[in-house]
């Protein structure tokens, strides 16, 4: 599909595969848009029954390309990227998680390595997560001084405690598979992930279709309210983060190896 993503099809079931494994799987604005294109195709397939989430290489993916964060900050700190709408409730950012966890298809994450920041939001779009044991996460977004902001306030709560995800958001300190399986965000530990999520993913598709869309539907729509409020104040609060002194500092900080000093 592209040099970031592939799609490979079999037996009904779809893998979304992360093909940047030289940067591991980092996110820049064309990875970021093909994973959204990816998911966006996919969901207009009704003779793909289930969809498999993947990385190539080492990780599954480690969230933000810090060579790609001029890029992206340039973007996204033109005029109103952050409230336009332009995929359903959601900005292009948050569409790359929100985009599986809209899709009519069941979706299983298989993780492995390490998903920090963005990219633990877009395993967290999936219904499901199978995660490797020596997996490790992070909610890395307040070492950069910004706040998740790719669905993540909308998809955290459906599966973590309000405490957990204030002391993971507030420290972005890494953490493995088993306290993640604890916490809610992943489903299951396995040494092979991918293929267990292949096996998952092969048993949903050997179900009925109408059954399985309807069930996702059903339980997704009644998880949480205000979706579309909850999106539009993640960006609101990000619009207000990007750019400012505190934020370039903790860039910068973080980019030379050095304790950030900030100003009250």
């Amino acid at each position: 599909m592209s040099d970031r993503v592939s799609i490979t099809e079999e037996n009904q079931v779809a893998t979304v595969t992360l093909t940047r494994a030289d940067k591991r799987n980092a996110l820049d604005l064309d990875m970021i848009r093909a994973i959204v294109d990816a998911g966006e195709t996919l969901a207009t397939r009704k003779d793909i029954r289930a969809v498999v989430l993947a990385g190539d290489g080492p990780a599954f993916s480690a969230g933000l390309d810090l060579n790609a964060m001029p890029q992206i900050a340039q973007f996204a700190m033109q005029g109103g990227v952050f409230l336009e709408r332009t995929h359903n409730n959601s900005n292009l950012f948050q569409a790359a998680s929100m985009v599986w966890a809209e899709m009519p298809q069941p979706v299983i994450a298989a993780v492995h390595g390490y998903a920090f920041g963005g990219a633990f939001q877009i395993m967290l779009g999936a219904d499901m997560r199978i995660a490797a044991p020596d997996t490790r996460f992070s909610i890395m977004e307040g070492r950069w001084g910004i706040i998740p902001d790719m669905g993540g306030m909308v998809l955290m709560r459906r599966l973590a405690r309000g405490d957990v995800i204030r002391k993971l958001t507030y420290s972005a300190e890494q953490f493995e598979a088993p306290a993640a399986l604890d916490w809610g965000f992943v489903t299951e530990i396995s040494d092979t992930p991918l293929e267990r999520a292949h096996a998952i993913a092969a048993e949903i598709a050997s179900k009925s279709p109408d059954a399985i869309r309807a069930a996702k539907a059903l339980i997704r729509d009644t998880e949480l309210t205000d979706t579309r409020e909850t999106l539009i104040t993640e960006s609101k609060t990000q619009e207000k983060l990007m750019g400012t002194p505190n934020q370039m500092e903790a860039v910068m900080a973080g980019m030379q190896k050095r304790k950030a000093e900030f100003k009250d």
